[in-house]
């Protein structure tokens, strides 16, 4: 079919059905375990309206029901969609839709995680070349000193990574706790860069990610984002470096019902206390 006007990528298509990440999607299609209308698919095959596509047997349909959730992850709660992980985010939140994580925080890290089913609002916020903001509170085992903020902003080399960290805008908010605002997402990035100056990270709290504000969301609790905080967050996403949106208009926010928060049972969440301020912020700094 060529690039038909009409057509799109198998692997956004899947996206858009809420199925899974585009990325998963090219798992699944490598696998081969993907059809278009009965017959095997490769890498950039693409797929036209009306098309039947089954992952696995499982019709693919389009889907009518975005969700954007903001939970504010408990520690010990691991961002995958894998259900045979113990302590998954996927069955701690318990959504009816089927749902994945924009993004990652480490299983020892708290805060605000985005959840949805929207797939191109997933690929949009994870490209770094974006500059996305993501906004955390950190205590650390050490007093945080004008050279470590220096450092901190400057950039840290990771030789794990062979990579440098972007420069970024680091704060002092008392002597053993700091803001940090990213606009990368490397693995362990902040653990990762304060190891390097021989810090030891005690806490880490996500309290931003762009537009979208942890702000008094109880710890283990979650709730949809208004209509208001999806059109900004899609107005935000809509330059980003996205071919399969090149030419179009981003998808309008849904308008999403109101929910209580899911409250999970107590969790034992406690530290053992450190020489040093505790802080655990629910404010915008």
């Amino acid at each position: 079919m060529g690039n038909h006007p009409d057509s799109i990528r198998l692997n956004k298509a899947i996206s858009d059905s809420g199925y899974c990440s585009r990325r998963k999607a090219d798992v699944f299609i490598e696998q081969g375990r993907v059809t278009l209308n009965g017959s095997a698919v490769s890498l950039g095959d693409r797929a036209m309206p009306g098309d039947l596509i089954h992952v696995d047997g499982h019709l693919i349909t389009k889907n009518t029901n975005l969700v954007y959730i903001a939970l504010n992850k408990p520690v010990d709660i691991t961002c995958t969609t894998d259900q045979r992980v113990e302590g998954n985010v996927v069955d701690f939140i318990g959504h009816k839709e089927r749902i994945f994580h924009v993004g990652r925080l480490d299983k020892p890290s708290e805060g605000l995680l985005l959840m949805t089913n929207d797939g191109d609002i997933v690929n949009k916020i994870l490209r770094a070349g974006n500059k996305h903001e993501k906004e955390y509170i950190v205590t650390t085992d050490r007093p945080v000193t004008d050279d470590f903020i220096r450092r901190m902003s400057s950039g840290i080399p990771i030789a794990e990574l062979e990579t440098t960290t972007k420069n970024c805008h680091v704060e002092r908010l008392s002597r053993f706790a700091f803001k940090i605002i990213l606009i990368q997402g490397l693995n362990r990035q902040i653990r990762r860069m304060c190891e390097y100056l021989e810090y030891e990270v005690l806490t880490l709290k996500r309290i931003r990610i762009m537009n979208i504000n942890l702000g008094n969301l109880e710890l283990g609790t979650w709730r949809d984002l208004t209509p208001e905080e999806v059109k900004e967050l899609q107005e935000a996403v809509s330059d980003s470096n996205n071919n399969s949106y090149a030419g179009q208009t981003p998808p309008q926010a849904p308008e999403l019902e109101k929910r209580t928060p899911l409250v999970r049972a107590p969790r034992n969440t406690e530290r053992p206390s450190q020489d040093g301020p505790r802080r655990r912020r629910g404010r915008n700094t």
